[in-house]
């Protein structure tokens, strides 16, 4: 899979970062881009960036990873160098139906970096994995 998003969502993504830079906001006929773009992740998206839900997580290494709070409350580990998420969302539309472009979250991440709303936090390389890899069930009884 390239790593690339499409043409016309990647000029629109600039577009965006320069009316943000220039003038604090995004024009309606911004949004109405994003909305055609993207469908139905771009509301649900614009509401997670309003709510500053994406952190971008930075480890001494170079590793980047991004966590969104959910509008259900769950937090999700995405990737946006490979564009992953791993929500249901992403699992079902993108991958498996290939009706959506990416999910709420990833367009979230895309966002709020062109707005620079973007949380930022550094962490060592070992909390980074323990981010990265699930907890493992105490064994035992």
């Amino acid at each position: 899979m390239d790593a690339t998003l499409p043409a016309v969502a990647e000029e629109l993504l600039k577009e965006i970062e320069k009316a943000f830079r220039e003038t604090s906001h995004v024009p309606d006929s911004h949004l109405l881009a994003l909305k055609f773009v993207y469908g139905t992740s771009a509301v649900p998206a614009l509401d997670l960036v309003d709510r500053q839900s994406v952190t971008r997580i930075a480890s001494p290494s170079g590793r980047t990873v991004y966590q969104v709070h959910g509008s259900s409350n769950k937090l999700y580990v995405c990737y946006a160098s490979c564009h992953f998420c791993t929500c249901p969302a992403f699992a079902f539309s993108v991958l498996r139906k290939g009706s959506s472009l990416m999910c709420k979250h990833l367009l979230a991440i895309y966002l709020s970096r062109a707005m620079g709303l973007c949380q930022e936090l550094t962490v060592s390389d070992k909390q980074l994995t323990g981010l990265l890899l699930p907890a493992e069930e105490e064994e035992g009884g």
